[in-house]
């Protein structure tokens, strides 16, 4: 249904009139789609595992694969953040939900030796629509929560989406170890496609308020804020689902391990990455996102340290156990930069002199239209870290060279956290002058938000 009436900043509206229960609802379905979507964004990450010596396709050919499956996944969040104002949040659901059975049964289809590398790469190219799911449900709860409980709620929409990964991962085990064919896998995930449309169809609204703005997008675009917040979200979420794609395969080819044995642990680190989340959300809620993310940097820099070590040694505990501490730090950094979005927007607001309403409607403005911009460029972090590691395989038969670079870049990100949003806050306070004092006083606030 179309909701005529949104103010969740009202407190009466929220607690007394069913506004959080109406939230809460659309927020539980919206996980359900994204949760699905995340799963067929990644499903080449599974498909590869049985492609063996019999399909012809060497492991540069197989990151290669997974690569363009994040591509299409970054490319596609821009028109679908747009999409919810469009067609309204419930619609666009309904149709992202249904969309996914285009790849899903086009692998079913040609998932077999024999199939051409192109045809491969068709499929493995329309997967990309999953990753679109999460930017429109991102931006759909975004309007639906408070700015008190955003951090809360993007991180649980963004984390239950996250387990789809680990989730289709699981399904991939468990064929793999029943000597089942990738063709069961994607026979699993057609019905569960079409009750995740049907849920939605059924059970979310959309809020009529919700406009597409041309020209908050315009001023997103320009506004620094965006594009550091994208930079930092390349570090966490790129993180995220680049290793994800790509964890199993570094198992296989660098440590030699077989499809099952690869499989038994794949899942572990996206798991536990998706289930952290939404405490990383929360963590940011409470000590300011800025704070969390510094030190999620700090720790993930460290944690690839230890990969690097892993790797030259060729330690495949170390590297696994290193490995899944860096799931669970990209995962709480994945909280923690959603939080700062609005956070960030609001703060900017404040500091134009806008008070109330007045300031929480200007960043849910602007917050909403960064968001896709952000996350289209976040999710191309995937695609730097598969395309990286293929280099790296195909020029030192190993994945060191781009554990290093992935260490340097992790160090550049705890700076520029630590120089923007952390660095000279006190000193914000003295400046005087009117260039200044616009800059100043959002300044103030970024180290809560």
């Amino acid at each position: 249904m179309w909701i005529e009436r949104w103010d969740p900043e009202d407190e009466r509206f929220w607690k007394e009139e069913g506004g959080e229960r109406v939230a809460r609802r659309n927020l539980a379905f919206s996980v359900l789609s994204e949760h699905i979507g995340f799963s067929i964004w990644s499903m080449w990450s599974v498909m590869v595992l049985f492609m063996g010596p019999e399909y012809g396709i060497d492991p540069a050919g197989k990151f290669f694969l997974v690569s363009m499956a994040t591509l299409v996944g970054a490319v596609v969040r821009v028109p679908y953040t747009f999409a919810v104002a469009r067609f309204g949040g419930r619609n666009w659901t309904v149709i992202a939900a249904s969309l996914l059975l285009a790849p899903t049964v086009a692998a079913f289809v040609v998932m077999e030796p024999g199939t051409s590398y192109t045809t491969f790469m068709v499929c493995a190219l329309l997967t990309g629509v999953g990753g679109g799911n999460f930017a429109s449900s991102m931006t759909n709860i975004n309007s639906f929560f408070p700015l008190r409980e955003k951090g809360w709620a993007l991180g649980l929409n963004a984390g239950g989406g996250n387990i789809g990964v680990p989730v289709v991962q699981l399904v991939g085990l468990a064929v793999i170890g029943a000597s089942g064919g990738p063709r069961v896998v994607l026979g699993i995930y057609i019905p569960l496609i079409l009750v995740s449309a049907f849920c939605a169809a059924r059970y979310m609204d959309s809020i009529s308020s919700v406009r597409n703005d041309t020209g908050a997008v315009k001023a997103a675009a320009r506004d620094t804020h965006t594009w550091i917040m994208a930079f930092l979200y390349v570090g966490t979420f790129g993180s995220f689902i680049g290793y994800s794609f790509a964890f199993g395969l570094v198992l296989q080819t660098q440590f030699g391990r077989t499809p099952l044995e690869a499989a038994q642990v794949t899942f572990i680190g996206p798991l536990l990455g998706s289930l952290i989340r939404p405490v990383g959300g929360r963590l940011a809620d409470r000590h300011g996102g800025a704070r969390i993310t510094l030190w999620n940097f700090v720790g993930m820099g460290a944690a690839t340290g230890v990969v690097v070590l892993a790797s030259v040694r060729e330690s495949l505990p170390l590297f696994v156990g290193a490995f899944i501490a860096l799931f669970v730090l990209t995962g709480l950094g994945n909280g923690s930069t959603y939080k700062m979005i609005p956070g960030i927007f609001q703060a900017k607001a404040e500091g134009k002199g806008l008070v109330g309403e007045e300031a929480a409607a200007h960043g849910r403005r602007m917050s909403g239209a960064a968001m896709g911009l952000i996350g289209a460029l976040g999710a191309l972090g995937g695609l730097g870290i598969n395309l990286a590691l293929r280099q790296s395989f195909q020029t030192v038969g190993s994945g060191t060279g781009a554990f290093v670079a992935f260490l340097a870049f992790y160090g550049v990100c705890s700076v520029v956290t630590w120089a923007v949003y952390l660095r000279g806050k006190a000193s914000a306070r003295t400046r005087t002058g009117a260039g200044a004092d616009t800059d100043a006083k959002p300044q103030l606030s970024y180290a809560e938000v």
